[in-house]
């Protein structure tokens, strides 16, 4: 935790006497205070996370889950857990820890609004910074305990899409399936799911943010599930597309078609490339097909404690990727009134190139009826 604190910190300029993360209640939890305090379980609605330029961390927990923030604190010295037995104790714990702060630095980006209020009633005196930008550039690169658990995720994820076509059957219907998927997680070591988990069906999977509904499974039809499972807060976003009953010709193209665009951003990835060209790589070749303009959203995004962690990837983002950036390549064609295909990977940048974190098979699939 101290070499987050400290990378923080070294991100800052100019630097602020503290960094202060609050949470407010689910869902409204800020994520970046799990990055500096690496607590496994709990929500700690309502605590603050104190960051010191040195490497130190303060947090301020409830009676409720001191006993989670004591256990992830025992082995590292430089985290001091406070117990607070109700808000007004939060704000006196605060000052004891951080009296009288020239510059606080704050996540704009995640506080509510009356979380601040609650922040600025501990320190009124304080000049606030807005810390957002380096929290984010801070978290976009992860070390090895996050691509770990990443790693582990996106195995949970790779092991379901492999077993979805056994779930399927005539007469199930989305809400069923999506059910099964993330039946399946759990049971795979899944500690819930990164995002509401989408199964469409024929028309329905040409919607890329769809949500599941009534719509029964018939012979013909093509199917687009894409979801993600936690574990140990990090999150893994994968989608597979299969086809059910006699193949149609034209979803087969459209499949051939996205495994070629993903395979073109693939090899565009490198330490350094720049995230729009990497997404133009795939669009180039989606446009060079029948389906020119049913490519119709970035590539992918960054992928961390948030299935959308930092940035995403379409033809505007000047972004360059860098070694230990997880992302998603995620293209897909979209055919209104008749279906979609989108096949979603998780990678890491290396050195070298990138590392698949999701590893099910991406090839087109028919599934009997």
């Amino acid at each position: 935790m101290k070499d987050r604190v400290r990378k923080l910190f070294s991100l800052l300029d100019p630097r602020p006497d503290a960094v202060v993360l609050a949470n407010s209640v689910d869902p409204h939890l800020d994520q970046s205070f799990f990055y500096l305090f690496d607590v496994p379980s709990g929500l700690f609605e309502g605590s603050i996370a104190v960051a010191h330029p040195d490497g130190r961390l303060d947090v301020v927990s409830s009676i409720l889950e001191a006993e989670s923030a004591r256990q992830a604190a025992k082995h590292d010295s430089s985290v001091t857990v406070h117990e607070m037995k109700d808000n007004s104790e939060r704000e006196k714990i605060a000052r004891k820890i951080l009296p009288n702060p020239a510059t606080v630095g704050l996540n704009y980006r995640e506080l509510t609004h009356e979380a601040f209020l609650q922040v600025e009633k501990a320190f009124p005196s304080a000049k606030w910074v807005d810390a957002s930008p380096a929290i984010r550039k801070a978290r976009m690169i992860k070390d090895a305990n996050e691509i770990e658990r990443l790693e582990r995720a996106a195995g949970i994820g790779s092991v379901v899409a492999t077993k979805i076509p056994a779930m399927l059957h005539t007469g199930i219907t989305e809400l069923e399936l999506a059910a099964e998927i993330e039946y399946a997680m759990g049971r795979e070591g899944a500690s819930g799911r990164s995002f509401a988990t989408i199964a469409g069906f024929g028309p329905d999977g040409a919607e890329p943010h769809f949500a599941p509904g009534g719509r029964k499974l018939e012979p013909g039809m093509s199917i687009v599930c894409d979801f993600g499972a936690l574990y140990q807060r990090y999150a893994s976003d994968i989608t597979r597309s299969y086809h059910f009953g006699p193949r149609d010709e034209q979803m087969k193209q459209v499949h051939d078609t996205v495994f070629a665009a993903q395979e073109a951003a693939l090899a565009a990835v490198h330490d350094g490339a720049i995230a729009k060209d990497v997404h133009l790589a795939a669009a180039r070749v989606i446009d060079a097909s029948p389906f020119k303009g049913r490519f119709t959203h970035g590539l992918g995004h960054s992928i961390g404690l948030a299935v959308h962690d930092g940035f995403g990837m379409n033809h505007l983002v000047e972004e360059p990727l860098q070694t230990g950036m997880t992302i998603t390549i995620e293209p897909g064609i979209y055919l209104p009134g008749k279906g979609g295909v989108r096949i979603e990977d998780d990678i890491v940048v290396t050195d070298e190139g990138y590392r698949f974190l999701t590893k099910a098979p991406r090839e087109y699939l028919e599934v009997a009826a």
